[in-house]
């Protein structure tokens, strides 16, 4: 039973690193750290812009005050889910396998996105329902919506406070300004098919990194950037292409 006390250890030390006030100010006082983490808000706002609207529509057969307790009760549960896989998945990560296995699952997650559409549940519905009952589909969906998210963040960093702060500050983005993150695809649609992009190029990331090669962070930011860049120029483009024909 050594193995299974090792475990425990090894998630307790995990844990424990969320209480840690020098894990704290080595990640405030870190730019690549924040770097890391401006990188997850960001494709958690391009990837989950529209799910907020699909949680609203969950709750809006409730009374508005009730609407917005079932939405703030959502947003718990996301973080105690977000607290929970990130300690027990920075264990888990150290494995060549689970590493293999993550990267496999974000290569058919950029692959449905970039070439089959991303299916979302965007007509998802929730009529006559309790409140507590809303409750409890809303807290759902939002694990729902995070397994991706949480995945592709251990492509990027191993370092929970990053990994915490990232997925924190994606939620509140999400349903904070997903109408801005709307209007921007609207404004350039191929914005949300780079966000696949780089979810591709993070699963490439984290299977090199399963066989002993990890990408330097200078060369990924500067492939984010331009692929955003990139992608907003082209779009930009292309509609003024379109528009000089129809002129």
């Amino acid at each position: 039973m050594g193995w299974l006390s090792e475990f425990f250890r090894s998630i307790s030390d995990n844990y424990g690193h969320f209480f840690s006030w020098g894990d704290i100010a080595a990640t405030l006082s870190d730019p690549v750290s924040w770097g890391i983490i401006g990188s997850l808000v960001l494709l958690e706002g391009l990837l989950s812009a529209d799910n907020a609207l699909v949680l609203a529509v969950m709750v809006r057969h409730l009374p508005k005050e009730q609407q917005k307790k079932a939405l703030f009760y959502g947003i718990l549960g996301a973080y105690i889910f977000r607290f929970l896989a990130i300690g027990l998945g920075t264990y888990l990560i150290e494995f060549t396998l689970v590493k293999v296995l993550g990267a496999l699952y974000l290569f058919y997650i950029a692959y449905k996105g970039l070439f089959k559409g991303s299916g979302e549940e965007g007509h998802t519905e929730n009529k006559g329902a309790s409140f507590w009952k809303t409750v409890l589909l809303v807290e759902l969906m939002d694990i729902a919506f995070s397994i991706d998210s949480v995945i592709a963040a251990f492509g990027l960093s191993s370092e929970v406070w990053v990994l915490f702060l990232g997925g924190i500050l994606g939620v509140l983005m999400m349903r904070g300004v997903a109408q801005v993150f709307l209007k921007l695809i609207a404004r350039f649609p191929e914005l949300e098919q780079a966000a696949f992009l780089l979810i591709a190029i993070i699963a490439g990331k984290m299977l090199a990194g399963a066989f002993g090669y990890e990408l330097p962070h200078a060369i990924f930011f500067t492939v984010l950037i331009a692929v955003f860049a990139g992608t907003m120029l082209y779009s930009a483009a292309k509609k003024k292409k379109e528009m000089d024909k129809q002129a």
